[in-house]
């Protein structure tokens, strides 16, 4: 069964097929209600701790601690619309630890969400050039699809709605198809509650999100901590983070970044594509790139986002 990357999936008009009918798959025969949560918490969850140990993620600390090891490699990458062959990206290179954050940033038509966008196997663009090796393995070979259950996972600027599937029963489905590629046995919907429960928790979204259908008439911050909820449970090793902050006012804000940074262990990696320093006050990157006529013209850490501020793109400019 073929899963987006995110509900987002490619929001365009090559949408691939959705995996999913218009009528809910009613994979859970109870709503999320108080008096349920209540229960299942007292109840059934203290008997599913053994079974769900061995999934457990390790504990998230402040980033930055990693291992070292190379999870993303990208060298002299060129791509282009695949209808028009306009080309967007111009020679990118970047390098990606375990571990680490990476922001980058640039103006309007730079290019960072094409790059996002093509890192993720986006049917729109057509890579013409260059290399992107993920955890050791040509990611340019995999679907995109393939490419999620590989670990890698973005959420985009404006997720799309899908009417008529639950949250519970999309992110159900997107975790099980998951274990079913590598190799592990599905969970049922009770054991897939207790692995969801804490995650909820962390990204603070109430359970009768999970009764609503996906992204359907959600503010913009529940759509984005929706997003990070997909996150978490699918727990990917390199999150791609498009313009997270758009739209968001300063509590939601916080709210998503608290949660983005729970999810941050020496074992994985998060690339945010902003606009705005502000977002880097609360998600700390290691590493900020400046962007400009798709090629990353200058590199360095977080005081180059607060000296962009100070002085404007024009300073960078290529010369």
């Amino acid at each position: 069964m073929a899963l987006p990357l995110s509900s987002s999936i490619f929001p365009s008009s090559s949408t691939p097929s959705l995996p999913f009918t218009k009528t809910p798959s009613k994979l859970f025969p109870f709503t999320f209600s108080p008096q349920n949560i209540n229960f299942l918490t007292r109840r059934a969850l203290p008997s599913l701790k053994a079974t769900l140990a061995v999934d457990s993620p390790p504990a998230a600390n402040a980033g930055g601690g990693g291992t070292g090891r190379v999870l993303l490699e990208v060298k002299d990458l060129r791509a282009v619309v695949a209808e028009s062959r306009q080309e967007i990206l111009r020679g990118v290179n970047l390098t990606i630890n375990e571990g680490e954050v990476h922001a980058i940033m640039g103006k309007n038509g730079s290019g960072k969400s094409t790059f996002s966008k093509v890192l993720v196997g986006h049917p729109d663009y057509e890579v013409t050039e260059g290399t992107v090796v993920f955890k050791g393995e040509n990611l340019l070979e995999l679907k995109p699809e393939e490419r999620s259950h590989a670990g890698l996972f973005m959420s985009f600027q404006t997720p799309v709605e899908i009417p008529g599937v639950s949250n519970m029963d999309f992110l159900l489905m997107a975790a099980n198809a998951k274990r079913k590629k590598h190799g592990q046995p599905e969970l049922s919907p009770l054991e897939f509650f207790g692995y969801l429960s804490p995650k909820l928790q962390a990204v603070n979204m109430d359970s009768k999100f999970l009764n609503r259908n996906v992204n359907e008439g959600f503010s913009g911050g529940e759509k984005k901590r929706n997003e990070i909820l997909q996150l978490a449970v699918l727990e990917a090793e390199l999150a791609i983070l498009d313009e997270i902050d758009s739209g968001l006012d300063v509590d939601a804000l916080q709210d998503v970044a608290k949660a983005v940074n729970m999810l941050l262990t020496p074992h994985n990696s998060i690339l945010m594509i902003t606009h705005y320093q502000r977002l880097l006050d609360y998600i700390k990157p290691n590493y900020v790139h400046i962007m400009e006529d798709g090629n990353i013209i200058k590199t360095g850490d977080s005081s180059l986002a607060k000296l962009l501020e100070k002085e404007g793109y024009k300073g960078f400019s290529e010369q």
